[in-house]
């Protein structure tokens, strides 16, 4: 086993570039004859668009080209595709109107692109964007969510009756009500899902470059999936021939799910530089990023748990109005129906479950995946209600959890809404986090905190997820327009060196060292001596991607399966070079040996003799040792934890400071513990952002929006962080190669709920109930100022 295989806490490899200064972001690279492009973004919410005048632009110093929508039109360029379209209760299709690459028509979010310049200097695209000059006719906008489903509201798409896309619905209506009928008990709630705004480090950027002489077009951007913006903008934007097309996303600044779409701006830079003939290159700035980046979230939620009177959950209904924004995105209809509706039975034995979904358009920018992308949101309806009805009947919010558990032994646990859990112990990891947490000893800390003029409370939040999106039957049925499979192709050199070409992305999760770590696990071959290639189209075989905790769970089963495959292979060639037969060769640790003896090769060997078949069985093997794997997974792989939080208020102000934050997951076998614990540290804080600090607000009179900037956009920071404590509780995936589940998006679904029900807590001595994220100072202050009325 080497010791920097699976399980070995190795630093990650990727890291001395980027420490360094040495990464390649597509904001530095610069190509021969370079342009700039700039955007016109829309000033409303709302409006038609009745001229766009581009003359004076057009004469400005450098300037080279300008688009406008009808530029696009009058040259075929297509709209943007959704790659996920879903159904209705009644199995209706959702209405899917187009979404013009530059706007045509209508403007229907402030930040709409309009007109899109090139100019020769970043300065002068600028100057002469701002020459534009676009006639609007300004109409009534629509921003509230219930607003938008309101008889005589505004209509964004004139065929899309009452601005909804669909009403989607799963679970048994019937079952449900009826077990609501025989309940002892029933918790209700009211709750939003804040709308955040992803802000990686990295904003979007784009430089697309066409060669005249090979027809060949490349594109270089912030994608987690290249291979799939090859395919969309290709085939449907551009109509560009896949073998013509090649799209590069060389190191990434942090996704989130942000830079999974495909975007207009990439389609639109690329159109540029096939007319101009010369490289375009386009960079979002950060506040350009706010109202054109997809946004995250965003639902209004009614939602009840009926229980007996022993505190067993009967049943749960969730009726969830969820925003889509101006346009359809990527996968933008998925993310509220199909990866939140399935997850609300969490990690509890709900006998009937029924959830209804209306996604809905509004004025505002499109709202699609962002990490979690719905488990978050089906996590906090379930454990925001969980605990209400803890605190009405009079139940210890730990013990009213133990008693909904499914067992360790029920799996593998088929829930009432299509998904069957194949493996976890969700008791095994709360009681884990209570004894970490101390929880025992939370009265005492409590007291403590009083005497200091402060409230303190305790959350908890206990969650299952879906990750290794997906199978691709599944998705299917469910709408998805594409396969979710994962590639990996390992090349093994004639010296014994090992290159992996695999079709997902890394940007930050540590994949360069993860995959390495599991190529010298099962090769035997020096860490160092390992290169991870990703993000070419014409480097790398066909690819999904990095999204939904995938990398692993499918990329990694992938390049599992090659590897197995070089091993194969290999036993044949040490079987004919040792004079023995097959299944007499063992493969460990590097060697093959024939068994019982100390007859042996090595990898190295091997591979040499491979690339050089003097002495080689050529009737029935080819030259070289190179493997290439797909994987399509059988099911979902499903992670899950518990968290424990404690807070501490300052009644006076209505700060709220994170005292203590313990976090336990499941997240199946762990290949680099380092890594686990930095990306459940990630994901913990971009949850604890979302409780506590971010909310992406709008004017609902005028559609503009009003936290546009890190002004008026709170991120959270370390001063705002406690030291965490996280810890694993594995129970190896039945259903994947390795038995890895996914760590990528724990963090952010468990972390809201269990936050928010710390500051409840805390402020349950004054009567309230729920407080909807953020829980900033002024609402937590406002909170206790109405109790104090």
């Amino acid at each position: 086993m080497s010791d920097k295989g699976i399980g070995a806490s190795v630093r990650r490899k990727e890291d001395q570039r980027f420490l360094r200064g040495k990464g390649s972001y597509v904001a530095d690279l610069v190509r021969p004859g370079m342009a700039w492009g700039v955007f016109v973004r829309a000033p409303h919410a709302h409006a038609r668009i009745l001229a766009i005048d581009t003359t004076r632009a057009a004469t400005m110093p450098g300037v080279l080209l300008v688009l406008t929508g009808a530029d696009l039109a009058a040259a075929g360029v297509g709209g943007l595709p959704c790659g996920w379209g879903i159904k209705g209760t009644d199995g209706a299709p959702m209405k899917e109107p187009p979404h013009p690459a530059l706007a045509q028509g209508k403007v229907r979010h402030v930040g709409d692109p309009v007109a899109f310049v090139v100019a020769e200097t970043a300065a002068q695209a600028r100057d002469a964007a701002e020459a534009i000059a676009v006639t609007y006719d300004v109409l009534p906008a629509v921003i509230d969510l219930e607003g938008a489903l309101a008889p005589g509201a505004p209509l964004l798409f004139d065929d899309v009756p009452n601005n909804l896309c669909c009403d989607w619905s799963i679970g048994d209506a019937a079952v449900t009500e009826a077990a609501f009928a025989s309940a002892a008990h029933v918790a209700r709630i009211r709750l939003v899902n804040n709308r955040l705004v992803g802000n990686p480090m990295e904003p979007r950027a784009a430089i697309a470059e066409h060669d005249p002489a090979t027809d060949r077009t490349t594109l270089w951007t912030t994608s987690q999936f290249p291979h799939v913006v090859r395919l969309l903008m290709g085939l449907f934007v551009l109509n560009i021939p896949q073998h013509k097309l090649r799209v590069v996303a060389p190191d990434v600044g942090g996704g989130f799910g942000v830079k999974q779409f495909h975007y207009a701006e990439e389609a639109v830079v690329t159109f540029a530089a096939r007319r101009l003939g010369r490289a375009v290159k386009w960079v979002c700035e950060r506040t350009e990023g706010f109202i054109s980046d997809a946004h995250g979230r965003d639902h209004v939620t009614e939602a009840a748990l009926a229980l007996d009177a022993s505190g067993k959950f009967l049943g749960l209904k969730v009726d969830t109005i969820a925003n889509l924004g101006g346009y359809i995105s990527t996968f933008g209809p998925n993310i509220p129906t199909n990866l939140y509706g399935p997850l609300l039975s969490g990690v509890y034995t709900i006998p009937a479950i029924h959830c209804r979904v209306r996604v809905v358009f509004t004025n505002t920018v499109p709202v699609d995946a962002y990490r979690g992308a719905g488990r978050p949101e089906a996590t906090f309806v379930l454990e925001r209600l969980v605990e209400i009805a803890a605190a009405e009947m009079g139940i210890d919010k730990a013990a009213i959890r133990r008693r909904n558990m499914i067992p360790k032994e029920a799996f593998p646990y088929q829930t009432p809404v299509l998904m069957r859990y194949d493996s976890g112990d969700p008791a095994g990891c709360l009681e884990k986090a209570l004894e970490a947490a101390d929880y025992a000893g939370f009265p005492a800390r409590k007291a403590a905190s009083a005497a200091k003029g402060k409230l303190r409370g305790i959350g908890l939040s206990t969650y299952i997820e879906a990750c290794g999106l997906a199978p691709s039957r599944i998705a299917g049925s469910l709408g998805a327009r594409g396969g979710l499979y994962e590639s990996a192709t390992v090349r093994v050199h004639p010296t014994g060196q090992v290159t992996v070409l695999i079709g997902t992305h890394n940007h930050g999760q540590g994949h360069e060292t993860t995959f390495a770590q599991i190529v010298a696990e099962k090769l035997g071959v020096r860490f160092e001596d390992i290169d991870i290639v990703f993000g070419d189209t014409d480097r790398v075989q066909f690819g999904m991607g990095t999204y939904g905790s995938r990398s692993l769970v499918v990329g990694g089963a992938a390049l599992a399966k090659g590897l197995d495959r070089v091993i194969a292979k290999g036993k044949r060639i040490a079987a004919h070079l040792l004079e023995a037969a097959v299944e007499d060769i063992e493969f460990a640790n590097g060697t093959f040996r024939v068994s019982g003896t100390d007859r042996a090769k090595s990898f190295a060997e091997i591979a040499l003799a491979a690339y050089v078949p003097h002495d080689y069985p050529l009737e029935s093997l080819d030259p070289g040792l190179e493997e290439q794997a797909y994987h399509d997974p059988v099911n979902f792989s499903f992670p899950s934890g518990a968290h424990v939080c404690e807070v501490e208020v300052d009644p006076e102000t209505g700060k709220v400071e994170l005292a203590a934050y313990t976090a336990v997951d499941d997240v199946g076998t762990v290949i680099n513990p380092m890594i686990v614990a930095g990306q459940l540290h990630g994901g913990i804080t971009q949850g604890v952002g979302q409780a506590l600090l971010e909310h992406c607000v709008y004017d609902r009179a005028t559609g503009q929006i009003l936290s546009g900037s890190f002004q008026d956009y709170a991120m959270p920071r370390a001063d705002d962080l406690p030291a965490y404590r996280v810890d694993t509780h594995a129970t190896p995936s039945t259903d994947t190669p390795m038995g890895v589940k996914g760590c990528g998006e724990v963090g952010t679904i468990g972390a809201p709920a269990a936050v928010i029900n710390a500051v409840v807590d805390a402020l349950s001595g004054f009567g309230v109930k729920h407080l909807d994220m953020p829980a900033s100072p002024a609402r937590v202050w406002a909170a206790i100022a109405a109790a104090r009325a």
